[in-house]
């Protein structure tokens, strides 16, 4: 029998097509200004305690959903750092030639 729960996946699915359209307004634009790396590593550190809880007490399919949704999120963050100091150096840029 499955013990699982139809509404913790059906929210994990949210969450996972949530975050790609992040993701690919990133590439598309390349801007990650705005975006908190904060916030993102708090979600991470969720994913990571629910990877734990499903692995010690109710290991399941869902367990891969958890970790599918860390992975995506990781990826996000990964491309907020990768981007950061571009766009700092670009919003630089367009002040200074804003003051002259």
């Amino acid at each position: 029998m499955n013990d699982f729960s139809v509404w913790e996946i059906l929210m994990l699915l949210c969450f996972a097509c949530s975050w790609p359209v992040s993701i690919i307004k990133t590439l598309r634009t390349k801007m990650v200004l705005g975006k908190s790396p904060l916030f993102m590593s708090i979600i991470l550190l969720g994913y990571v305690c629910g990877i734990i809880h499903k692995i010690t007490n109710n290991y399941d399919i869902v367990t891969s959903l958890y970790i599918f949704n860390f992975l995506i999120v990781l990826c996000d963050l990964l491309l907020y750092f990768y981007y950061i100091k571009r766009n700092k150096a670009e919003l630089l840029l367009r002040q200074s030639n804003n003051l002259k």
